[in-house]
């Protein structure tokens, strides 16, 4: 009697265990939405700046659609990307998402110096070299979607005052802020 209830908690774990492994690979994308902040900063700051990130990701398309806002910067908005890298690190750039400084691949468009919204489509094609010695090579749309559901990508809004960021949100698969 024993040994017939393990073999069937066995059977009811391996069960749930597939089941979950079938709605993930069934999934065709999903949804970010991340609160950027100066607390997200690497070390922290302290400003009135702040932004939304959504994004959806469509797998069957190759694509992330996705809208950037952001307010409140202590000076002008130079550039936005998306860096590979954990919530307690500065990273290399993947995607440029705007830039002010022409040092974007050509078609960036440019950052509201002032705050603003800014919509656009990341593909494969968008996901540059930077990088690759951390194994995420140029056009590695996959791997680059694998990262963001890692929560080892970050968007991050430079200004002339923080040149290395003023306001940044963790990409992840929780949604925490959605």
């Amino acid at each position: 009697m024993k040994r017939a209830r393990i073999k069937i908690a066995l059977a009811v774990a391996t069960a749930g265990v597939l089941g979950l492994g079938t709605v993930a690979m069934a999934s065709d994308g999903g949804s970010e939405h991340e609160t950027l902040t100066g607390y997200e900063e690497v070390p922290a700051l302290s400003t009135p700046g702040v932004g939304e990130f959504r994004a959806t990701i469509s797998h069957s398309s190759d694509e992330i659609q996705y809208e950037l806002t952001f307010s409140g910067l202590e000076s002008n908005a130079t550039q936005a990307h998306i860096h590979f890298e954990n919530k307690t690190n500065n990273g290399p750039i993947v995607v440029f998402l705007c830039t002010n400084l022409g040092n974007g691949p050509a078609g960036t468009q440019a950052c509201p110096a002032a705050g603003g919204t800014i919509t656009g489509t990341i593909t494969p094609a968008d996901v540059g070299a930077g990088a690759a010695g951390q194994g995420l090579a140029a056009g590695e749309f996959n791997e680059f979607v694998r990262a963001i559901r890692a929560g080892a990508t970050y968007v991050n809004v430079h200004s002339v005052g923080r040149p290395t960021g003023e306001i940044r949100a963790q990409l992840d698969d929780n949604n925490d802020d959605a």
